[in-house]
C-alpha cells in the first residue's frame, strides 16, 4: 500500500489538473508536489517522445533496470510501454537471460544495452568496456541519452519503492506473464 494517499485530478487545483492527463499512481503519488511532478514529467517526455536514441533500445534498458531492482510498478508499467516500441517478447526473455548470465539470440547492441544498464544499476557506472562497445555503435547524442535514460530510471524506481506505489490492475497481467525469481 503507497505510503501517501494517491491524489485524484478533481482534487487539484485547475492550474496543475493537467498533470494528471496519464492517471497513473506514480503521478497520483507525486502531485503531492505539482512542481516537481512536472520537471520530473518533463524528463520522462523527453526520453520516450524525444530523444533519438532507438526506442526498442532504451525500452530493453528501462526493463532492465526494472528487472534488476524488482520494481513490479516500473516492469509491468515497460512491458506495455516496450511493446508499443518495438519490445518483443522473445526479446524480454532475452533480457533475463542475459540477467542470468546465459548466451540469448539478443544482437551484440542490445546486449551492450543491457549490460550498460546493469553495470549502472549495481555498480553505478558503465564500464570502460562497455561504455567502449556502445561509443562504437552510438553517436555521442545516442550514448548520452542511453545513460540519461538509465540514470533516471534507476531514480524512477527509487521513488516507487521508498513510497510503496501500488501497481494498477491493468499492469498486473504483465507481471502474470514475466514472474520475478522467488527471492
Amino acid at each position: 500500500m503507497a505510503r501517501v494517499p494517491f491524489i485524484d485530478r478533481e482534487q487539484l487545483p485547475p492550474e496543475h489538473q493537467d498533470l494528471l492527463k496519464r492517471n497513473i499512481n506514480l503521478y497520483r503519488t507525486l502531485v503531492h508536489s505539482p512542481n516537481a511532478l512536472r520537471r520530473f514529467s518533463g524528463l520522462g517526455q523527453y526520453i520516450r517522445f524525444d530523444s533519438k536514441l532507438d526506442p526498442r533500445l532504451r525500452e530493453l534498458a528501462i526493463l532492465q533496470v526494472g528487472w534488476l531492482t524488482r520494481s513490479k510498478y516500473e516492469f509491468s508499467h515497460h512491458i506495455k510501454i516496450g511493446r508499443d516500441f518495438g519490445v518483443s517478447d522473445d526479446d524480454v526473455r532475452g533480457m533475463i537471460t542475459e540477467t542470468d548470465g546465459r548466451p540469448s539470440n539478443l544482437e551484440p547492441l542490445a546486449k551492450a544495452v543491457l549490460r550498460a544498464a546493469r553495470e549502472m544499476t549495481t555498480e553505478m557506472a558503465a564500464s570502460d568496456a562497455t561504455f567502449a562497445e556502445l561509443a562504437a555503435a552510438l553517436s555521442t547524442e545516442h550514448l548520452t541519452d542511453l545513460v540519461v535514460t538509465i540514470g533516471f530510471y534507476n531514480a524512477v524506481v527509487r521513488i516507487l519503492e521508498t513510497m510503496q506505489i501500488d501497481v494498477e490492475d491493468d499492469y498486473r497481467k504483465y507481471l502474470d506473464e514475466f514472474p520475478f525469481p522467488p527471492s
